[in-house]
């Protein structure tokens, strides 16, 4: 995957970015045009489908953009599939300079002639061309297409051809770090330097088509000699001093604090790696959308939500390793980064879901009725409990009592609460709530000793540390319960907002 964030942020000052996080606004939005693209790269984040009728159209378009302006933002970032095959692009990006809006662009060069790499330089778009080798074979490789090669080095032949780049038309490369090009990274990086373009170099992260090609993998070691390489360069032939961290050669990533996607379909999401939808745009105004998201918030407030080595990091400040690779890799969001060399031989310190609920909730054997925290999204859990003969609530004949599962639905809500307390309960601060109500529970079937149930929670309403909770018991695909309950939990902050 390449996660088009080492660009964002870089023009933002901390104390805007600390302000936007703080007031829950954006600098940045990025938006999926389409999910069309000529290529098939090996590394894309993108899941390929041919379902387009259900895209956002010109007109959902304009308005998440607008969407984004009134909240802050300064610029957007156009993302796909390829977004020069959108048949409407030229007219997009127009819109988004027409709103005094910073317009940037991720592209593999496709149908970028001279005459488009002109109306792109008059636009004064920022364009990010794809280039992941100098070799033909192994771009061709990478993109997954034959003639990738051709079209990228047409295009960038055209782009310079056009004035790129320059003060008012920054031009980038979007390179990511793989087996197959890791001999040319060094040589790219100086070639770009030396031409005024700007390298964006990233590590993959294992989602989309990275997951079945695990040929692209590079282990950490020399992931760092790669940063600290390229650091040195940077110092003493370009003047320029940075740090080496994870995932962006030269820069880091905080885009959570002011930015997020949103997709082809108008889900938004934190960013392109985190692919937790919060809410869509077809539905709610974006701005209820990122006030009211728990995840958006856990991300913003990183500094106290982050766990593990990440959070306890000396550059925790100022770094939190990249969210996506987090998330794509132990389903939890607020994880710390597996692929950050700093936290090499600290894998039993991260944690990974399925996961138990041991410290999540404060129940204990034999009152503790759930067992494993399975996944969480925003405002859901989903939560497995298998039946053991020693249950407290166990009829004579093996069955579970229905009272059971009430328990069972507000013991799930505790693991929910309980796994974004973590850090919190790291500090001393155990979790606490309350069973406050409960109503239209319903008991639809019936559970034996032995059997495994999932339950899903989802928190419908909340007010500060109070919550509405709807609660669902299945074994297998077999919906054995029902019901709401309402709770207290103790949380870091009451957020003072409804659903």
């Amino acid at each position: 995957m390449s996660c088009h964030s080492s660009m964002i942020g870089a023009e933002f000052t901390r104390e805007d970015i600390e302000a936007t996080a703080r007031s829950g606004g954006l600098l940045s939005m990025e938006i999926e045009l389409s999910l069309r693209c000529n290529f098939r790269c090996k590394y894309c984040y993108v899941e390929q489908t041919s379902d387009t009728a259900r895209e956002l159209t010109p007109e959902e378009i304009r308005g998440a953009i607008l969407q984004a302006r009134e909240l802050g933002a300064r610029k957007i970032i156009v993302l796909g599939g390829e977004p020069m095959i959108y048949p409407r692009i030229m007219e997009m990006l127009t819109f988004i300079r027409e709103q005094n809006l910073a317009a940037e662009m991720f592209t593999n060069g496709t149908n970028i002639t001279p005459e488009a790499a002109r109306q792109l330089r008059a636009l004064g778009v920022q364009v990010v061309l794809k280039m992941n080798s100098f070799e033909e074979h192994i771009q061709d490789e990478l993109a997954g297409v034959k003639g990738a090669y051709k079209i990228i080095q047409e295009a960038y032949r055209n782009l310079i051809a056009a004035g790129y780049p320059g003060e008012e038309s920054l031009m980038a490369v979007s390179t990511i770090i793989c087996q197959q090009n890791l001999p040319e990274i060094t040589t790219m990086w100086q070639w770009l330097r030396d031409r005024k373009i700007t390298p964006y170099f990233e590590i993959i992260t294992p989602q989309g088509n990275a997951r079945d090609h695990n040929g692209l993998e590079v282990d950490l070691p020399t992931l760092h000699e790669v940063f600290r390489q390229l650091s040195e360069i940077d110092r003493t032939r370009y003047g320029v001093e940075w740090d080496p961290q994870p995932p962006l050669v030269g820069d880091r990533c905080l885009r959570h604090q002011f930015s997020c996607l949103i997709n082809a379909f108008g889900s938004v999401t934190p960013c392109v790696g985190v692919t937790i939808p919060v809410g869509n745009v077809r539905e709610r105004k974006l701005a209820d959308i990122l006030r009211d998201s728990e995840v958006i918030q856990d991300l913003r407030r990183y500094t106290e939500t982050i766990r593990g080595p990440c959070g306890a990091c000396e550059k925790s400040a100022i770094c939190y390793g990249c969210r996506g690779a987090a998330y794509q890799l132990t389903g939890d969001y607020l994880a710390s980064d597996p692929l950050c060399w700093r936290n090499a031989g600290c894998e039993q310190e991260i944690m990974t879901l399925p996961a138990a609920v041991s410290g999540m909730i404060p129940q204990c054997p034999p009152t503790r009725m759930v067992d494993r925290l399975l996944s969480v999204g925003e405002r859901v859990a989903v939560v497995e409990t298998t039946i053991q003969q020693d249950n407290l609530f166990l009829n004579d004949d093996g069955t579970l009592d229905d009272s059971a599962y009430l328990e069972i639905i507000a013991q799930s809500a505790a693991a929910l609460n309980g796994f974004r307390a973590t850090r919190r309960q790291a500090a001393g601060n155990e979790p606490e709530g309350y069973l406050l109500g409960a109503r239209d529970i319903e008991v639809l079937g019936t559970a034996h000793i032995g059997d495994t149930l999932n339950t899903r929670v989802y928190k419908a309403t909340r007010y500060g540390d109070f919550g509405i909770i709807e609660g669902q018991v299945f074994r297998d695909e077999h919906l054995l319960a029902r019901g709401e309950i309402k709770v207290w939990h103790k949380t870091a902050a009451a957020a003072g907002t409804h659903a």
